[in-house]
């Protein structure tokens, strides 16, 4: 099967297309022939090799993974004997970030547990867009920021795909007080996701802006901790889902004291894999998540849409379709 194949950690200019092994699945995997996946910031740290806890995790001096790819979507080919809830010519999508990746490929083997069953009037482009920035939007406005109807919202890095879910999400909560931070050339996308005010980070810096928020959901994480405590409401939260590393240590180390002192919550995101997707197609269905998507590129085409990706260019989801 062809595949984008990681053997070095040189960025995307070192990936290649290559032939590999098709995976067979054991008795308690299922294999799927991939039809389409989505690039994000696992993909891309795994690439290069930083921060220096992905080679922790990934390999200290050469990647394990061979094949990246986090999340994807396809139809079940094959189970194995002890697999009870999908069946050959299922289709299914998932964040398969927790069990070895190889979302970059034609086919892959993974446990059933990583595996939701997708929508009928769901496309194959649309799920792969879903199970990683989805639900990284839906725990952090939801279960960690705890989001209130009436409370004013802010989503730094709001035109990518935990900006355009996030601000889709929290209007399905009831909040309509929503603003954006992204560059000026994703302001159509973001508007049209449900943001009701937008900002330029090359022109605006929102923590000096003079405006106060009840929550902040962050994708960047690009400042000192107390750059956000003084935007917050009393009583405000601020909850990043990634970004600088050095800055999230800061946050896990400081958040307490600044709760202690403040009564303002700086808080992560501890990602639930998988979690809550049924509550997103729900959504989907009822037509309240639109997923605003980038290309598809074709496999050859994964380097250069990863360059796109980690310069923060990309509109949304950025996709691959491997079929």
């Amino acid at each position: 099967m062809k595949a984008i194949i990681l053997s070095q950690y040189e960025g995307p200019d070192g990936l290649k297309v290559g032939e590999v092994d098709k995976p067979q699945p054991t008795d308690t995997q299922v294999l799927v022939r991939i039809k389409a996946a989505a690039i994000n910031d696992w993909d891309w740290g795994l690439v290069r090799g930083t921060p220096f806890y992905i080679r922790l995790l990934a390999g200290l001096f050469r990647p394990r993974v061979q094949i990246p790819g986090a999340e994807m979507s396809g139809v079940v080919e094959a189970v194995g004997k002890g697999v009870t809830r999908f069946q050959p010519d299922d289709a299914v999508y998932g964040d398969i970030s927790e069990c070895g990746f190889g979302g970059f490929a034609q086919y892959v083997c993974v446990p059933e547990t990583a595996l939701i069953r997708k929508p009928e009037t769901m496309t194959f482009e649309e799920a792969t867009a879903i199970p990683h920035a989805a639900a990284l939007a839906l725990q952090g406005l939801r279960d960690v920021g705890q989001l209130q109807p009436e409370g004013k919202l802010l989503i730094n890095g709001a035109g990518g795909g935990v900006g355009t879910i996030g601000a889709q999400i929290a209007r399905s909560m009831g909040a309509e007080d929503i603003t954006g931070v992204d560059h000026g050339d994703k302001f159509a996308v973001m508007r049209q996701a449900g943001f009701g005010a937008v900002l330029d980070y090359t022109r605006e810096d929102f923590t000096a802006s003079g405006q106060r928020y009840d929550l902040i959901l962050d994708t960047k994480t690009n400042r000192p901790p107390f750059r956000y405590l003084r935007v917050l409401k009393p009583g405000g939260a601020y909850v990043t889902v990634g970004g600088n590393t050095g800055r999230l240590l800061q946050i896990f180390f400081l958040g307490p004291l600044i709760r202690f002192f403040t009564g303002k919550r700086l808080s992560i995101v501890a990602l639930k894999t998988n979690q809550d997707m049924d509550f997103l197609n729900s959504l989907y269905e009822k037509g309240g998540l639109k997923l605003f998507l980038e290309g598809p590129y074709p496999l050859v085409e994964v380097p250069g849409a990863l360059s796109r990706f980690g310069a923060g260019k990309h509109l949304g989801k950025v996709i691959i379709r491997t079929d």
